[in-house]
């Protein structure tokens, strides 16, 4: 394998005080190892071959926290900094670490807000619209191609405005 997308996530929100040690560690067994175990399952063969892109999809809210995702806020944190720790390892064998940080997607997390949330939401994005599944898309091509040869151990803000 010459290029990995980390890219699965769930959430499970409340509030710290009211949060489960089991939504906790679902939610970072997820996110967060579940991209470990990924990427260590790969890596000997990128170093063999002395090439390699690894994309963590991380999200904004990894860089400013987010009430009620303590759990999520926590996971995507750890891949920003599992990342820019596997950049200064990987980097002598030509092998690149990237994550992107993206702002609220249209996904199947996003579709069950209450329109008033929805409407606040987009109206805190400079560019006042939700991404798209192609706009992430966009992001992640570009860290995995060679034209990003020369980028490693960035997080790329993908958040349309909303992280400034």
């Amino acid at each position: 394998m010459d290029i990995l997308v980390n890219n699965a996530g769930i959430t499970a929100d409340n509030l710290l005080a009211r949060m489960s040690l089991e939504d906790w560690e679902r939610v970072l067994r997820t996110n967060l190892t579940g991209s470990y175990a990924l990427t260590k399952e790969v890596l000997r063969g990128m170093m063999k071959r002395r090439w390699g892109r690894i994309i963590n999809v991380s999200s904004v809210v990894g860089l400013m926290g987010n009430a009620g995702q303590a759990n999520y806020a926590a996971a995507k944190a750890g891949l920003i900094g599992l990342t820019k720790s596997l950049a200064r390892e990987l980097g002598s064998r030509s092998i690149t670490v990237n994550a992107v940080a993206p702002g609220y997607v249209e996904t199947a997390m996003t579709a069950n807000l209450p329109e008033a949330s929805r409407a606040d939401l987009t109206g805190s994005i400079a560019l006042k619209r939700l991404w798209t599944v192609d706009d992430v898309a966009w992001a992640v091509l570009y860290l995995a191609s060679e034209e990003a040869g020369y980028v490693t151990g960035h997080v790329l803000n993908v958040s349309g405005g909303l992280y400034i």
